[in-house]
């Protein structure tokens, strides 16, 4: 939390991230066809993820971006207890189930997910 300690000086006063444990977050951007935002909203709803069974994973989000009249920005954002959690779940059975059908509905995507890992320093 920041508060004021003049005009134009601001300081922290609680450091929520020192207690924090170390994390990794796992995201892949997608750009969906314009008029297709909903099918790919119902494609992660309705699909059986088997996140649950992983050692390691904390939580997701599939996140809805910006539209440019072309696609809509869309990234999935998972959370994990390490980077070796997220890892090993791309090699698990687990991983192999959630994307069995991928790649099965044409004309939604334009282009292939763009992954990005972040490990959580603060």
């Amino acid at each position: 939390m920041l508060s004021a300690g003049g005009l134009n000086s601001w300081r922290w006063t609680k450091r929520p991230w020192r207690h924090r444990t170390k994390m990794f977050i796992a995201m892949n951007r997608f750009k969906i066809a314009s008029g297709k935002e909903a099918e790919f909203v119902a494609i992660w709803r309705d699909r059986e993820t088997h996140l649950h069974e992983v050692p390691g994973f904390r939580e997701f989000h599939l996140l809805q971006g910006p539209s440019n009249g072309e696609y809509t920005l869309f990234a999935s954002h998972s959370t994990w207890d390490s980077k070796d959690a997220f890892e090993a779940w791309t090699h698990s059975e687990a991983f192999r189930k959630a994307h069995a059908s991928a790649g099965g509905s044409k004309g939604l995507y334009l282009g292939p997910p763009q992954f990005e890992g972040f490990e959580v320093v603060l």
